[in-house]
């Protein structure tokens, strides 16, 4: 190698340099210890709005009143579960502000939810799903169009009285899928 190749080699390597660690020192320059606004809460879809229009009328006429989930909430699902778009909301219970869950999930169209219905039915009945309640967990699954629409609860852990109002209504909300016990 010569000289001048040597130089340039040296040159080129001494620009890329400056020009990696100017960029870190602008970004330095430029950060602020100041916390940053959250950011909004996405929107649900049209197609969960309606089955939750559906689901707030049915509680409504138990008396009870639906709310976004106040806290995380993640249900026991199977693995094909676990990608679908959701929403998940919870009943109002005064004495048991940690539970009345419900997760309205959306799938593409009316035989994969049924499908899917099927599997999460099967899931929570068996196996790995049924270890993950207690012995005495009620299930409600409903299908309404594209949505599946779960909630479960324990009568013996579940301190509110309107509790099983929540499952009550929800049974007038779409169609049936059988939990197997």
């Amino acid at each position: 190698m010569s000289r001048r190749s040597h130089a340039i080699g040296l040159a080129i390597a001494g620009m890329a340099l400056a020009v990696v660690s100017g960029g870190c020192g602008t970004a330095s320059r430029n950060a602020t210890s100041e916390p940053t606004a959250s950011l909004p809460i996405a929107s649900i879809s049209p197609v969960i709005a309606l089955t939750q229009a559906q689901v707030v009328r049915a509680l409504s006429a138990a008396g009870l009143a639906l709310t976004a989930a106040r806290l995380p909430f993640r249900p026991p699902e199977p693995p094909d579960l676990m990608a679908v778009p959701r929403a998940v909301f919870q009943a109002v219970l005064p004495a048991d502000p940690t539970h009345g869950y419900i997760v309205v999930y959306q799938l593409r169209d009316e035989a994969t939810a049924a499908t899917a219905g099927r599997e999460l039915a099967d899931y929570l009945a068996t196996g790995y799903g049924r270890t993950q309640f207690p012995p005495d967990a009620n299930h409600v699954l409903r299908q309404l169009q594209t949505t599946l629409i779960s909630f479960s609860w324990s009568p013996a852990s579940s301190p509110d009285p309107n509790t099983s109002k929540i499952a009550d209504a929800l049974q007038t909300v779409g169609t049936p899928i059988d939990v197997p016990r």
